[in-house]
């Protein structure tokens, strides 16, 4: 009877991969349950960018406060990135992270109640908070569960779900609003609590995780206390180095991002005419763009290491939004639009693993959710910037000067931020 390839093999849970190369059936559970957590965000995230018209319309808000409502969410992230990941680190990757799930889940179905501007932006700043443990838990519990060989494509795929949960928010939004409006759409974030309990259920903590929390037990009364896992991002000059590198690289990556997918509807509408039915598409377009993007450089920081990937994929972003930028046909938009996805967005996965290869298991979760969240944070003003400079002088300047952010991304990559590719995890 014909066996399965050695790398393709699925030994029982719990088992210790043989070779250092054969994926776990617990290691496929961390990844499914960490991408569909973090496809639940790109859900939530990108409605709230279609919806903003419809909500500000409503409620009476003007275009900085609607703009606004995304900005709260990202700064909530920070927060809960910082708490959530020094949680994780000290109690569970699994545990907390169906907390945040919660969190996200039933303040998201709040907004469904708002009544005017500060109850929304309160509501949208807890479920922000929710949002920002997703990310690093799940990049961590990934990491931690996959070999080395494969851990990069298996960060690439967490990151995935975030693509598949924004092309759903690009094809149901027009179809939903429509009939059931914007406070329906938020009453649809609270399905997210449901999947969390299954996740909860069927997740195991990491072999990694596992031995260093029996270390730590064990060391516990023979030695002083250990640092905090957030002043292990800074224990010394060269790791203070790679957390300063990993905020740069983060905070381009979320500043490209929100800035082009928060505003692309309604340029779209407003430069081209299109319906919401017709930016959905183009949009879509760009989000399959991305996700095309994202399995790639998993796989090519596999093969050929995790700088020369980020190199590329930088250098690639920084030309295709000035070519974008440049553009007036919507056909040649359509396909540079995927183009450009690819690039901006396809570095998102590659920072799960490299954060992971840089920090230690005491703080691996919390390098993950402070370092991206608060390149998330600085991401936030992103719609701000973008919307001002647009009003002030077009759209298509405000993405073409994001081509000089991704030049200080290359030369932080090159200055701070070393190779480790493949090493085992501390």
């Amino acid at each position: 009877m014909p066996t399965a390839p050695p790398d393709l093999a699925v030994p029982a849970p719990g088992a210790v991969p043989a070779g250092g190369d054969v994926v776990t059936r617990d290691a496929w559970k961390a990844l499914a349950g960490s991408a569909l957590g973090y496809a639940m965000d790109g859900f939530d995230l990108l409605i709230l960018g279609f919806m903003l018209r419809a909500i500000a319309a409503d409620l009476g808000l003007t275009q900085a406060e609607a703009a606004s409502l995304v900005t709260a969410t990202l700064v909530g992230a920070v927060i809960g990135g910082v708490g959530f990941g020094m949680l994780s680190d000290r109690l569970g990757r699994v545990r907390v992270l169906t907390w945040t799930i919660v969190l996200f889940a039933v303040f998201t179905g709040l907004c469904a109640l708002a009544q005017g501007y500060w109850d929304l932006l309160a509501y949208r700043t807890i479920a922000g908070i929710g949002l920002g443990g997703e990310f690093g838990i799940g990049m961590a519990l990934v990491a931690e569960a996959w070999p080395a060989s494969r851990r990069a494509r298996a960060s690439s795929y967490v990151g995935l779900g975030w693509q598949l949960g924004v092309l759903a928010a690009a094809l149901l939004t027009p179809l939903l609003l429509p009939a059931i409006g914007w406070r329906g759409m938020f009453a649809i974030g609270l399905f997210p609590a449901v999947a969390a309990y299954f996740i909860r259920r069927g997740l195991h903590e990491p072999e990694v995780f596992v031995a260093h929390s029996a270390r730590g037990e064990n060391a516990k009364a023979a030695t002083p206390p250990a640092k905090s896992s957030l002043r292990l991002l800074v224990a010394d000059a060269e790791t203070a180095r790679r957390s300063l590198g990993m905020v740069i690289l983060c905070g381009v990556q979320n500043f490209g991002y929100y800035g082009v997918m928060i505003w692309l509807p309604n340029y779209l509408s407003g430069r081209f005419g299109f319906g919401l039915t017709q930016s959905a598409a183009w949009t879509a377009v760009t989000i399959l763009g991305m996700a095309v993007g994202i399995y790639a450089f998993g796989h090519v920081a596999d093969r050929v290491g995790r700088r020369p990937a980020f190199l590329a994929w930088m250098l690639g972003a920084a030309v295709m939004v000035v070519v974008y930028s440049r553009l007036t046909d919507p056909m040649a938009l359509l396909v540079a639009g995927a183009v450009m996805g690819f690039f901006v967005n396809g570095m998102l996965g590659g920072y799960g693993a490299l954060m992971s290869e840089l920090y230690p298991t005491a703080a691996r979760a919390t390098a993950q959710n402070v370092l991206f969240n608060i390149g998330r944070a600085i991401g936030g003003f992103g719609p701000v910037v973008v919307g001002a400079v647009a009003m002030a002088w077009g759209f298509d300047t405000a993405i073409a000067l994001l081509a000089l952010l991704y030049g200080l991304d290359m030369l932080a990559l090159w200055l701070l931020i070393p190779e480790r590719k493949g090493e085992a995890l501390s």
